[in-house]
């Protein structure tokens, strides 16, 4: 069975907004390029992104203690 012509769609490069081909044969998608894909990596690596966590509720502390 042969492949059919690829129907790719064309996205927005996270880094620098370009335009990045998001198919099998861009292997740095959702990147247009290895070097916004490196750029990337590395503001993840040192920190500039980052995932605000929200410290869960110490449930503990409202409890009495029932050490003596």
């Amino acid at each position: 069975m042969s492949e059919g012509p690829s129907f790719a769609r064309k996205v927005r490069c996270p880094h620098c907004g370009g335009e990045s081909l998001y198919a099998p044969e861009n292997r740095y998608r959702p990147f247009c390029s290895e070097r916004c894909r490196a750029i990337d990596l590395g503001a993840w690596s040192t920190e500039q992104f980052r995932v605000e966590a929200h410290p869960e509720p110490d449930d503990d502390l409202d409890e009495p203690s029932l050490k003596h």
